[in-house]
C-alpha cells in the first residue's frame, strides 16, 4: 500500500514534536511538509535530515501556512495536521474547513501519541492565552521545590528559530549559554529568569532526548509550556494559568479547553487588576469544563527598577512581543506601571516604526501604542533598536521579562518592570507542592 502523505500544520515547535513522536520512523505516512505560521522567517527552510531520519533523507521542506491548498494539491496531499497552538476555535475550524474543501483529511493528534514518559516526576505548567503568567508561575514552583531541597530542571517549551540540528537539545545553566546558542529575544525572555536565579533549564527540537538528558541531573522536572499548548510530557501535576483579562478564552481557543480538562490545578492570575465579573466569568467556566481541579487565585505584584520619574512623563511601553501579537493582549505589565506611576501619556512608536517593527504592525494593527520587544534574528533586533530611539518620548518603560539593556543600546532614560507571582489566600502552590512532594 502507498504511505499516507501527510502536511503537518506549525510553527517551528508543536509541529516537530508531532513529527518525531508520531512519524519519524512510521513507513504509513509519508510527511511531504511542514507549513509555517505565527513567526517570521521560518518557511523557506527545511526540517533537516539529520533530525528527520532515515525515511526522510532530503529533509522536509517548510512552507508559508497561506500556500495549503496549492502545497495539498502539488503534493497529493491525504491529511494535514493541526500542530500548534493559541487559535481560536473559529480560526481552527476555518482553517478545516479549508483543508476539507481541498480534498484533505483535517487531523488533531491526542495527548495519548504525544506525551513522552519520564522517569522522574514531571510537573508541568501550561495556560489558556499567551501572556497569562506561566514564566512567574514556573518560577514560583522551583522556589518552592529548591527550598525543600529538590533538584529541579526545567524544560521549556521549543522555539527552534536557528540551526535546527545544532539546537536538538540545549542546556543553559550560565548567562553566557544564551549567546553561545544564538538565543532570540523571545528565547531570552523564557530562559534568562531561570538561569539568573541558579536553575538550569533546557529546550530544543527532540523532546525526548532533551528529557533523557535533564533526567540525569533532575529530581524533578519542571515542564515550563509556551503559548497554550499542552504538555510534551506526561505530568504528574499539571497546573494551567487562566487570564481574567481574557474571560471566555479557556472555552473559545485551542488548545485552551483540553489544558483546562488536564489540569490538576488552574490559577486564575492577575485578580488584582482584572473586573470582578470577568474573575467569576473564569472561575465559573472553570468548574465547568473541570469541576475536580483546585483553583486557585493569584496576582502578579509589579516592581519598577531604575531612577527616573514617570510622573507627568511622556513614555514609550515596550512589552512581551508574543503576548502582544499572537497573545492579543491589548496591554502588559509595562503600561499598567507607567499608568501608576503617573505616567501623563504612552506614545504610539508607529510613526516611527522600522523594517520588521513595520511589518509585524501591518500583521497586528490591533497593537496600538505599546511596541512588541520583536527580536527574532539580528535583523529585527537592529530594527527594535532603531525603533526605540527614534521614537520621541520623554522615557521608555521596559515591560519584557528580561533585561532589554543587555540586547540593544537605548539612549533615552528607561525603566524596568518586574514581576512575580503572588497567589492569594488557600489553597496556594505551598500546600499543593508539599503534598505532591510527600
Amino acid at each position: 500500500m502507498s504511505r499516507i502523505k501527510v502536511i503537518i500544520l506549525g510553527a517551528a515547535g508543536r509541529d516537530f514534536h508531532n513529527f518525531n513522536c508520531v512519524y519519524r520512523d512510521n513507513e504509513q505516512y509519508e510527511v511531504v511538509a511542514f507549513t509555517a505560521t505565527q513567526i517570521p522567517d521560518i518557511d523557506g527552510r527545511k526540517y533537516p535530515a539529520e533530525l528527520a531520519g532515515d525515511l526522510y533523507p532530503n529533509g522536509i521542506p517548510i512552507e508559508d501556512e497561506s500556500e495549503v491548498i496549492n502545497l495539498i494539491n502539488k503534493y497529493e496531499a491525504d491529511m494535514c495536521v493541526m500542530s500548534y497552538s493559541d487559535r481560536s476555535y473559529e480560526q481552527v475550524m476555518s482553517l478545516g474547513s479549508i483543508v476539507n474543501a481541498a480534498g484533505c483529511d483535517f487531523c488533531m493528534l491526542g495527548e495519548r501519541h504525544t506525551q513522552i514518559k519520564s522517569t522522574k516526576p514531571v510537573i508541568s505548567v501550561g495556560a489558556v492565552r499567551t501572556g497569562c503568567g506561566k514564566s512567574q508561575t514556573s518560577r514560583r514552583i522551583c522556589e518552592i521545590l529548591r527550598a525543600a531541597g529538590k533538584k529541579v530542571v526545567a524544560i521549556r517549551h521549543p522555539m527552534p528559530y536557528g540551526d535546527l540540528v545544532a539546537q536538538r537539545v540545549q542546556r543553559f545553566a550560565e548567562y553566557e549559554d544564551l549567546a553561545k546558542h544564538k538565543c532570540t529575544i523571545e528565547e531570552m525572555e523564557e530562559y534568562e529568569p531561570h538561569v539568573m536565579a541558579g536553575g538550569v533549564i533546557f529546550a530544543g527540537v527532540d523532546y525526548e532526548a532533551i528529557l533523557r538528558e535533564a533526567e540525569k541531573e533532575a529530581d524533578i522536572i519542571l515542564w515550563d509550556g509556551g503559548n497554550n499548548d499542552t504538555p510534551f510530557y506526561k505530568s504528574d501535576l499539571h497546573i494551567v494559568v487562566a487570564d481574567p483579562h481574557r474571560a471566555g478564552h479557556e472555552k473559545s481557543y485551542f488548545p485552551s479547553e483540553t489544558n483546562v480538562r488536564l489540569a490538576d490545578v488552574v490559577i486564575i492570575n492577575k485578580v488584582v487588576e482584572a473586573e470582578f465579573e470577568n474573575i467569576e466569568e473564569v472561575r465559573d467556566n472553570i468548574r465547568d469544563i473541570n469541576p475536580d481541579c483546585v483553583i486557585i487565585d493569584g496576582a502578579s505584584p509589579l516592581t519598577v527598577e531604575g531612577d527616573v520619574d514617570l510622573n507627568g512623563k511622556r513614555v514609550l511601553v515596550v512589552e512581551d512581543g508574543p503576548t502582544l501579537t499572537h497573545g492579543q493582549m491589548a496591554y502588559g505589565a509595562g503600561v499598567v506601571a507607567a499608568l501608576r506611576n503617573g505616567a501623563e501619556e504612552l506614545v504610539d512608536p508607529r510613526p516611527w516604526a522600522i523594517g520588521k517593527l513595520a511589518e509585524t504592525f501591518d500583521l497586528y494593527p490591533e497593537i496600538g501604542t505599546l511596541l512588541p520587544a520583536m527580536g527574532y534574528g539580528d535583523e529585527q533586533v537592529a530594527d527594535l533598536e532603531k525603533t526605540i530611539n527614534a521614537v520621541d518620548c520623554d522615557a521608555v518603560v521596559i515591560g519584557t521579562p528580561i533585561d532589554l539593556n543587555r540586547i540593544v543600546k537605548i539612549d533615552k532614560p528607561n525603566v524596568r518592570v518586574k514581576y512575580e507571582l503572588q497567589e492569594i489566600g488557600s489553597p496556594n502552590l505551598d500546600e499543593l507542592l508539599a503534598r505532591f512532594i510527600d
